[in-house]
């Protein structure tokens, strides 16, 4: 068996970030049209997420890393992209016994979230948990790019960055356009302004300790100074 492992919304200032994980036998049962997910129109990504969750051949698991996780002073977003990855991979391949597998092994190729690509595999599979028969052996590589080099990888970072979309639409749902979410976002700039304006707080979903948001803060205490 072999899967791939990638993730969505590690940069943004508000929301969780995802990580999915695809894992299956055979990788030509493949949807055609995979691809990295920053490739695809949105509703080509729905299409194909909703034709992988939907063939009994193939493993999805997906972790969620809230604002609460990202937002703790005791962990860093490197350490959050290695346990989003292992969680991934553990939903993916729970429960699997090695009657289901053709062979005793498992490799899986995440793309790396780390600067050393090598050094961010070792430290997922060091954080994956005993979900296996003691038989089966994992693997697991990393590589940087590998969205784009690898179907399953690309398989995945649709999965990922689904999840990640319709999390900031349920967002937008119930406070209105919010944007990306991503701080480069005239849109998700605009939206943080106004709501800290009228409520002198960050939204709930808004990452805390992300400098974006300690500069709207400080911004808008300036300006209620100025005007006291």
């Amino acid at each position: 068996m072999q899967f791939g492992v990638d993730e969505a919304g590690k940069g943004p200032v508000f929301g969780s970030m995802f990580a999915a994980t695809v894992a299956l036998e055979h990788p030509a049962i493949l949807p055609d049209g995979i691809a990295d997910s920053k490739r695809l129109a949105p509703e080509r990504r729905e299409e194909l997420a909703t034709t992988i969750r939907e063939d009994a051949r193939i493993r999805v698991g997906v972790a969620e890393i809230t604002t609460a996780r990202i937002d703790d002073p005791e962990t860093d977003m490197n350490s959050l992209a290695v346990a989003a990855h292992a969680e991934a991979i553990d939903g993916a391949l729970e429960g699997l016994s090695l009657n289901a597998l053709e062979s005793d092994s498992i490799t899986g190729l995440c793309d790396a979230c780390d600067t050393d690509a090598d050094r961010f595999a070792r430290r997922v599979g060091d954080s994956c948990a005993d979900v296996l028969e003691s038989a089966i052996d994992l693997e697991i590589d990393a590589r940087h790019g590998a969205d784009d080099d690898s179907r399953l990888v690309g398989a995945a970072s649709i999965i990922a960055k689904v999840e990640r979309d319709a999390h900031v639409a349920a967002i937008a749902d119930e406070y209105g356009p919010v944007g990306s979410g991503y701080p480069s976002d005239p849109n998700t700039r605009e939206f943080l302004e106004s709501y800290v304006d009228e409520h002198a707080e960050l939204p709930p979903f808004a990452r805390e300790s992300w400098s974006t948001c300690e500069d709207v803060l400080a911004e808008a205490e300036q300006t209620g100074l100025e005007q006291f």
